[in-house]
């Protein structure tokens, strides 16, 4: 290695060690609660002692004050503990140990994640859910750590988890909270950090003070509640239910609160901006304290901290920021997840012995071992909703209670795997087979299977054992289930071979539970054992039987077990026994292919003390006799089964006649003989036996009796009777009546008895009857059936018998005939068709009979008109007449002839006209006849044929197209015409001929000229014309097909169009005359002209070619007008001189001669090298040679002169090439610089040609170099092309070298090629300010032996500038000894304030804005600013200084129209040890400010005893008058210092609408995100000076500039009215889906401006088919916005990303409206209000009432006649009194029966009035 890598090496390693000798402390003074003050030492190397001391200096502390240091966990620090802090630590300066914190203090901490993350990364860190959501896991982590806390509570330990979904009490959010012992930072720091487990992690800065990790001792179970393990899982719960956490403790020996915040979102911005990830701060406060909690979604944290108060120790863990999925599934599955937690900690809550809850007794005394411990569960929703609360001891359905309810005996057992390396303890449970069923508990999330129907004849047992796959432990690790370990089997459950066993099932009926500690490993997450089952199955492992805890003195625990499941078996199992076995049958009814053989069939089983055989009576909720009993599987004897099946034929039979096969387990066991015959005796008495018929009116009908029809039959009563000849139904038919009989028919009529049987309740009886009144009128022979028979089923057998029945025949017969009727016939008829008239002869009831011998029919017709329009019969027969009248139509008959109308001969015709004449098809008596396929068809010799469809009116009008024939001379012309009707060929033909006359229509037009030449235009005539001539005079001439002119009239002349004119002069086309053709000033190719008359398709056209004038000037044409100095225009590029006439044509007029004649002139031009050429093909002379030399830049006018023609062209001239490079800026001159420092003027440099003209060739580079390599110069670029304007600027940061003489040479290069540049000197100076030596000054002459002494040096230090920051710093003096010692020496410095020198605030405030209104807060200026005298450099400085800080408002004037509040122009502040405070600062209301004016807030200070005055603090504010101006306000974007006029008070265009369709205003906003911040004003003034403010900023828009077409157009799928197609997609113009609160009608304005006629459909799709139908109808289309956000433009364009909207979460959106009851509601509280306004007015006129009448009652008048009625009340008195005395003494001389009297009325005193 070389010396300077070593010397490097040795430098880096002495960084660091001085980085890890580093130590630095934070120092919270809490001596005066009212200002707590902050200080950061620096205390490497320090003891106690020096901190002491430093400490009194830097908080300034009395040597005779007394004070405490504390860490934050309140440990006083003394001489020892100060040594062991760590870099970093936080410390308070206390008044006491236990003082309160009034102010929150904040401790920065790292959690760098432990070295284990690495070395551990393999284990299995994940929620796996196998099936099940993994939330309760993860909240069982939480409660982990709280069982941890709460181990050594003396009382109950109490652990909640509340679910606080309470949308108004802030968001989503999981609390955990116990009463445990809480934690220290130290702790919470130990709990950020990531795999710090507990045997790794230190929870004190002292380890005097708290040891490490110490296991507890045994216990059973292992419930120890040492689960708190890893240091993951915590991390992982919260990180897997949210997004943030906040961990709030306190423990018992600190009064204070501590609080840490993790959050996803703080970590990521930490990542993005580059911090360190894994530091954060603790925040120390005291209880209660929620000052930092001014959130809104943080109003249920408030409540949380308040109930802190009074509590010793706890610790909440606060999780935000929940996913919705857990969410959800927290609040609707609530019963699940809580079942499973309970599961989890179920024998932390019931004890060692879980909950037993048949025998409370047991289950107490053992489990008072362990504290009580409650688990709570609070679920909170939004009111109306009642909070939901469950402690988990209340849940009775986890899977640990299921088993041990379900166990009848227990074996308990022990393993001990391997030396020291944990126990394991075993519980199985025996759950005993009940006669039918197993008692092994099912899975919680299983559904119990529905008790099958008693009808079901599909049911069979399950084959699979009672446990079925599931495994046999549940494993539980310090008491807390492990969910995925479950172990099957161990070896010893094995089934032995030959002796007495248990059966093979019996194994399949137990369930066990293992204890283990945490000597054994789970992974992190505490899901899995990583080796338990390989343990357990380990020949080392050794199994122990124990009883009551004890070991057993027997070590085969595999015959132990075997014993006790053979006990179980014998004591606890209730099987079936099956006896004399019969055959094996397979069974056809089994569903199931598998299960339908063998079947073991038995006469005789055994349940218990119960014996049933085949033949026995047995009931099964109904009766039956047992066939024989089935049993699956190859038996051959007796046998026990856990279940079977029994075949049974339901009693008694006749009721049933059925058998079923049903479990075993349905017989009842407890019904008697006695009770089962007794119910089927009950059950006979309800069958049917016969029917018994009954004639109540003696009327009896008998067998084959013959009756006529209509006699009456009945009324017939029948009974159904059992055999017992009861009735079980009566019932009465009514009567029939007959009044005659003929003929005979067979009819045979069902009468059914209808009996639906209900099983196990009895018969019901209901008859169904039809009524026989229309049978028994007709003829025929009858049998009545009376029959019983089953409802619904249609079944006369029943039982096996059938059903009683009985049958009655009899015949009915007609009478003779009395009358005829005419059949059924079609009454429609037509001409010359034959039809019948069929007639029959009825009896009395309408049958059918022989008509009389001797009756003759007779047949009148009536007529009307060739019509028949009726028909009457009679018949005269024996004794009576029958007439009928019949009604026909009588139609036209068959097509006979085809009729032409008019029929006129020869036929003519007017040429062009079409031929019309009607057609009518007749029948055979001329009647128009209508038929199907009737077409007529025309043919017209020379046209196409026409038809005409009569077939509906028998006659038609016959246009075919217009003739039009070509007449010559005047002469008419003949067609044929023939007729005919193709599908009737029988119709003969018509046929005639037609005469075509000649029209009258104009069919030729003419066109002459009446000038001197007077020409007669042909059709398409070419003619040649001078450019810019005038061809006048034309006249046009019209005649029709007879060759005569057309006289020209007014209609006439309407009709004639030319196309080179638009208005044509009606009067002059009346004269025949045409307007004149204005020739073209162009000499190009011909023009086309065209007459025509515009009905009639007659037309002239001919065609114009201009040819040029006479040359009258040279044109000169230049293809490059741009060309440098001193560069000769290329020789592709020339210019070009011709002869042109007036219009600019070319008039070819030179000629090769003339080139000796040209001269060429211009101001700096080279003539010598112009050269003239001429050009045969194009008659020109080209111009080449043209280049000038020297001049400025600029335009330059060439002159060419050719004779007495001149022209001239106009040619630009830029710079030349560049030559050289001149500096036009720099320093001033000498330059000197300091050495290492800049040169802050920058070096111009500017590009020059040769001739010293600016040049602008980007082309150029350059470079700036020192002239010596010892000169380094650092500059912004080395090298850099020059701008636009041919400047390059450099600006030189540093210039280092020794000191001397210098150049900086500016050096241009071009093509490689150097351009020169200029050379700048400068003189290096040495930096006073930086030392750059040490001045060593000693004894020269003095002598160094070997292990002498050195003599003194004097070491100074050159030059070094104080720091501008003031603080405190530390001036470091080393002197190397050699490699290995250093001798080195700090001087601690305090760098302080420099001299004061203006007034300024702490932080720089925002810009102000206030507006003219009430309210305080758009008036207020300023709040809580706090304003310092500091030095030039920010430092706060002169706390020695007072005064006073007057405050004024100016404006730009410096005059002051607004005034404060209280109408004041100015404040006055007191300025106290060089500092104020301001709490408020507003103006007035109503102040007579300037609108939109900027305004300026002055902060004056007046302090004497400073060297120089201080400069004022200046803050600029804008302020608007609402009053003068509503349409506009104003606002201030963060950070900015430009001022924004919004629209409508604070609206920009995306607050001036509502959409109320969430994805119209996504679409919407995206389509128009540019405009949305657009500012609208009222006028285009106001736009300039918001323009003008904002310097350009914002974009803004005047209302007096937007002009929009007044009205809204439809669609354009619609035009007049009419929808063109059927519309996809519901499109609708994007601007009607917005809502205006304010101001509709500019703003529809804005928006048509804005959105045009943008339309909205559904899709893309819709979109596309849209515009397709739109565009194939000839119409435009707009653009389309899709409501799934895609955009199809009005060009069709669609699809890329500049036409898909972003997510909506990134734009700025059109708000959405009030909901549609908000008007409603809006009415209804104005309603209330107005009723509280006329209730709370009532009840003041009340109250005034009331006062005005207490005030009555004292009033003088008032107390005078109360004086006056108490006088006339003694008066009254004291009359009552003397009247009373008269009365006694007169009373004893009356008799009695006057004494009891009344008084009359007349008697009684009355009082005075």
């Amino acid at each position: 290695m070389s010396k300077q890598s070593g010397c490097a090496s040795v430098f880096a390693s002495s960084s660091a060690q001085e980085r890890k000798n580093r130590r630095n402390i934070t120092v919270y003074d809490y001596r005066n609660q009212n200002n707590v003050t902050k200080k950061l030492m620096e205390t490497s190397g320090w003891d106690f002692n020096v901190f002491l001391g430093r400490l009194r200096q830097v908080f300034a502390i009395n040597s005779q004050e007394l004070f405490v240091l504390t860490t934050t966990d309140r440990t006083v620090l003394d001489y020892d503990k100060f040594r062991k802090l760590q870099d970093g630590t936080t410390v308070y300066l206390l008044q006491t140990k236990n003082q309160a914190l009034q102010v929150a203090a904040v401790e920065e901490i790292t959690f760098m994640p432990h070295y284990d993350t690495l070395i551990r990364s393999g284990m299995y860190e994940y929620y796996a859910s196998e099936g099940q959501n993994p939330l309760p896991y993860a909240l069982a982590e939480l409660i982990d750590n709280s069982l941890s806390a709460t181990a050594k509570n003396k009382g109950t330990r109490t652990i909640e988890i509340q679910m606080m979904f309470n949308e108004t009490l802030g968001k989503p959010a999981v609390i955990v909270l116990d009463n445990g012992c809480g934690m220290t930072p130290q702790k919470l720091n130990n709990w950020a950090v990531y795999r710090l487990s507990k045997f790794t992690r230190q929870n004190s800065l002292f380890a005097s003070n708290e040891e490490g990790y110490v296991r507890p001792k045994p216990v059973h179970r292992s419930l120890n509640s040492d689960i708190s393990f890893f240091g993951v899982g915590g991390k992982q719960a919260v990180f897997y239910i949210g997004t943030s956490t906040m961990i709030i403790s306190k423990s018992v020996a600190s009064p204070d609160v501590h609080e840490l915040v993790l959050s996803k979102e703080d970590f990521e911005r930490k990542e993005k901006n580059k911090e360190e990830i894994y530091k954060t701060t603790i925040r120390n406060r005291k209880p209660g304290d929620f000052s930092h909690m001014n959130k809104t979604n943080e109003l249920f944290l408030r409540d949380l901290i308040s109930e802190e108060l009074g509590k010793g120790s706890f610790t909440a863990v606060v999780i935000t920021g929940v996913q919705p999925d857990h969410i959800k599934y927290l609040k609707q599955d609530f019963q699940e997840w809580t079942r499973r937690l309970a599961h989890i900690y179920h024998y932390y809550i019931h004890g060692v012995n879980g909950n037993v809850r048949d025998n409370p007794g047991t289950s107490s005394s053992t489990n008072s071992e362990l504290p009580k411990i409650d688990i709570q569960i609070t679920l909170r929703e939004k009111p109306p909703k009642i909070p939901h609360v469950m402690n988990l001891r209340e849940v009775e359905d986890d899977m640990q209670s299921r088993y041990i309810d379900a166990a009848a005996d227990t074996f308990e057992f022990k393993a001990s795997i391997e030396p020291d390396r944990g126990t394991v303890e075993g519980i199985l449970r025996y759950h005993p087979f009940l006669y039918d069923k197993e008692t092994y508990p099912k899975e919680p999330s299983a559904k119990e299977a529905s008790q099958s129907h008693l009808f079901n004849d599909d049911e069979c047992d399950d084959e699979s054992g009672a446990r079925g796959n599931r495994p046999i432990f549940e494993c539980f690790w310090n008491g807390r289930l492990i969910p995925y370990t479950r172990i099957n089997e161990l070896d010893w459950f094995a089934r032995p071979r030959g002796g007495d066993l248990p059966p093979p099932e019996c194994y399949s009926r137990f369930s066990g539970v293992l204890f283990t500690d945490d000597k054994l490993e789970v992974s992190t997450n505490k899901l899995t054992f990583t080796d338990l089952e390989l343990k357990l199955k380990k020949k080392e492992t050794i199994f122990t039987y124990t009883v009551n805890g004890q070991k057993s003195v027997r070590s085969d625990i595999q015959k132990e077990f075997t014993q006790w499941l053979k006990n179980c078996h014998a004591r606890l199992d209730k099987q079936v026994k099956f006896l004399c076995y019969k055959e094996t049958i397979t069974r056809a009814d089994v569903a199931v292919k598998k299960m339908k053989h063998p079947w073991a069939t038995f006469s005789t089983i055994e349940c218990g003390s119960k014996m049933y055989k085949a033949g026995q009576l047995v009931s099964i909720f109904y009766n039956g006799r047992v066939i024989r009993f089935l049993l699956y599987g190859d038996h051959k004897e007796d046998a026990f089964a856990t279940g079977g099946e029994v075949e049974i034929t339901l009693e008694p039979k006749g009721l049933y006649d059925k058998t079923k096969i049903i479990p075993i387990a349905k017989i009842d066991m407890s019904a008697t003989d006695e009770a089962i015959k007794k119910n089927i005796e009950s059950d006979s008495a309800r069958i049917p036996h016969r029917l018994q018929l009954y004639w109540p009116e003696n009327n009896c009908w008998s067998q084959n009796d013959v009756r006529p029809a209509g006699t009456q039959l009945g009324p017939l009563r029948i009974e159904i009777l059992n055999k017992k000849g009861e009735s079980i139904l009566s019932i009465l038919l009514p009567s029939i009546h007959q009044s005659g009989v003929s003929g005979s028919i067979k009819l045979v009529s069902y009468f059914f008895f209808l009996l639906l049987v209900t099983l196990f309740v009895s018969f019901l009886h209901i008859v169904n009857i039809s009524s026989l009144a229309e049978n028994l009128t007709k003829l025929g022979n009858y049998t009545l059936f009376l029959n019983a028979m089953i409802n619904e089923r249609n079944e006369m057998v029943y039982g096996g018998n059938e059903l009683p029945k009985c049958k009655l025949k009899f015949a009915i017969k007609g009478k003779h005939a009395e009358h005829f009727a005419i059949d059924e016939m079609n009454s429609t008829l037509q001409v010359g068709v034959l039809f019948d008239i069929p007639l029959q002869i009825k009896d009395h009831y309408g049958h059918a009979t022989a008509p009389p011998a001797n009756a003759q029919p007779v047949l009148n017709c009536r007529f009307v008109k060739h019509l028949l329009t009726n028909v009457k019969f009679s018949m005269a027969a024996f004794l009576f007449l029958s007439k009928q009248t019949i009604k026909i139509s009588l139609l036209p008959g068959p097509p006979h002839s085809l009729h032409v109308k008019p029929d006129d001969s020869p036929v003519t015709v007017e040429n062009g006209n079409p031929l019309k004449f009607n057609v009518e098809i007749h029948d055979e008596a001329g009647n128009i006849t209508v038929g199907p396929k009737h077409v007529v068809r025309c043919q017209v010799q020379g046209l196409p044929p026409v038809t005409i469809d009569c077939s509906s009116t028998g006659a038609g009008q016959v246009v075919t197209k217009p003739i039009n024939l070509k007449i010559f001379n005047g002469e008419s012309q003949k067609l044929k015409v023939q007729l005919n009707i193709p599908n009737q060929r029988s119709i003969p033909m018509v046929a005639w001929e037609l005469t075509v006359m000649p029209s009258t229509r104009v069919c030729l037009m003419e066109l002459c000229s009446q000038d001197d030449k007077k020409l007669v235009l042909t059709n398409n005539e070419r003619i040649d014309w001078l450019a810019g001539g005038v061809l006048e005079n034309l006249f046009y001439k019209l005649y029709n097909e007879s060759g005569k002119e057309v006289a020209l009239t007014p209609e006439i002349a309407s009709r004639i169009k030319v196309n080179w004119a638009g208005d044509l002069c009606i009067e002059d086309l009346v004269q025949g005359k045409l307007p004149d053709v204005q020739v073209p000033q162009r000499a190009q190719e011909a023009h086309f002209y065209q007459v025509s008359y515009q009905d009639q398709s007659v037309s002239v056209s001919f065609k114009i070619t201009p040819h040029p004038d006479e040359p009258v000037r040279l044109k000169a044409t230049l293809l490059q007008s741009v060309v440098k100095l001193g560069e000769t225009l290329p020789g592709n590029i020339r210019e070009y001189l011709e002869l042109v006439d007036q219009y600019d044509n070319v008039t070819k007029t030179l000629n090769s001669t003339c080139v000796n004649n040209i001269t060429v002139d211009a101001e700096d031009l080279d003539k010598s090298a112009i050269s003239l050429m001429w050009q045969e093909s194009s008659h020109s002379v080209s111009v080449a040679g043209v280049c000038f030399q020297g001049g400025a830049p600029g335009s330059r006018e060439i002159s060419f002169i050719y004779g007495t023609f001149v022209g001239t062209v106009i040619v630009k001239l830029t710079a030349g090439d560049p030559a050289e490079l001149k500096l036009i800026s720099q320093p001033d001159q000498p330059l000197r610089v300091l050495n290492d420092h800049s040169i802050p003027t920058p070096f111009l440099i500017q590009l020059f040609d040769k001739w010293g003209n600016p040049s602008s060739d980007r082309r150029v580079v350059v470079e700036l170099k020192p002239s010596h390599p010892s000169l380094k110069v650092t500059a912004d670029v080395a090298s850099r092309p020059v701008d636009v304007e041919g400047k390059a600027s450099f600006t030189v940061n540093c210039v280092s070298g020794s000191k001397g003489h210098y150049q900086l040479m500016f050096r241009g290069s071009f093509n490689h090629k150097p351009i020169p540049g200029p050379s700048v000197s400068l003189t290096v100076l040495p930096d006073p300010n930086k030392p750059v030596s040490l001045s060593v000054e000693y004894d020269t002459n003095a002598r160094f032996p070997a292990k002498g002494t050195f003599p003194v040096f004097s070491v100074t230090v050159v030059d070094k500038e104080i720091p501008e920051q003031a603080g405190k710093y530390t001036i470091q003096f080393s002197l190397r000894i050699d490699e290995a010692r250093v001798l080195d020496k700090q001087i601690p410095i305090n760098v302080v304030a420099n001299q004061p020198v203006k007034l300024g605030p702490d932080s720089p405030p925002p810009c102000p804005v206030v507006s003219n209104s009430k309210d305080i807060a758009d008036r207020t200026l300023m709040e809580n600013m706090t304003l310092r005298i500091m030095d030039a450099h920010g430092n706060p400085t002169g706390q020695d200084l007072n005064g006073m800080v007057v405050v004024s408002i100016k404006n730009s004037s410096g005059e002051s129209d607004l005034l404060f509040e209280g109408g004041i122009n100015r404040h006055r502040f007191n300025l106290v040890e060089g500092k104020i405070h301001i709490p408020r600062l507003a103006i007035m209301e109503d102040p007579l400010g300037t609108d939109g004016g900027a305004y300026t807030l002055l902060f004056e200070p007046e302090v004497s005893l400073v060297p120089t005055p201080l400069t004022s603090f200046e803050l600029t504010f804008h302020f608007y008058s609402g009053m003068k101006q509503p349409f506009l306000s104003f606002y201030q974007y963060p950070n900015t210092k430009a001022w924004f006029y919004l629209f409508m008070s604070w609206m920009q265009v995306g607050h001036l609408a509502y959409v109320e369709d969430d994805a119209a205003a996504w679409v919407i906003s995206w389509h128009i995100s540019g405009d949305m911040d657009c500012v609208i004003t009222r006028s285009t003034e106001t736009a300039m000076r918001i323009y003008k403010d904002t310097q350009g900023i914002q974009q803004v828009m005047p209302l007096d500039t937007i002009f929009v077409f007044p009205g809204s157009r439809p669609l354009p799928h619609i035009r007049g009215g009419q929808a063109l197609f059927d519309p996809p997609g519901n499109p609708v113009y994007a601007r009607e889906l917005l809502i205006f609160p304010n101001n509709k009608m500019e703003c529809e304005i804005v928006f048509k401006n804005i959105l045009g006629d943008t339309i909205l459909i559904d899709n893309l799709e819709s979109g596309n088919n849209y515009r397709k139908l739109v565009v194939q109808n000839k119409i435009p289309c707009p653009t389309i916005l899709t409501r799934q956000g895609q955009r199809i433009s009005a060009k069709g364009k669609f699809g890329g990303a500049q036409n898909k909207a972003p997510p909506m979460n990134t734009l700025r959106l059109f708000g959405s409206p009030p909901p549609h009851r908000y008007h409603a509601l809006k009415e209804q509280i104005g309603d209330l209000v107005s009723q509280y306004q006329l209730a709370l007015k009532k009840k003041e006129e009340t109250e005034k009432e009331r006062e005005d009448h207490l005030k009555m009652l004292k009033s003088p008048d008032t107390q005078k006649k109360k004086e006056q009625m108490d006088e006339q009340k003694k008066q009254l008195e004291m009359i009552e009194r003397q009247l009373g005395r008269t009365l006694d003494g007169g009373s004893k001389g009356l008799r009695a029966t006057e004494r009891e009297r009344p008084a009359m009325p007349s008697e009684v005193a009355q009082p005075p009035h």
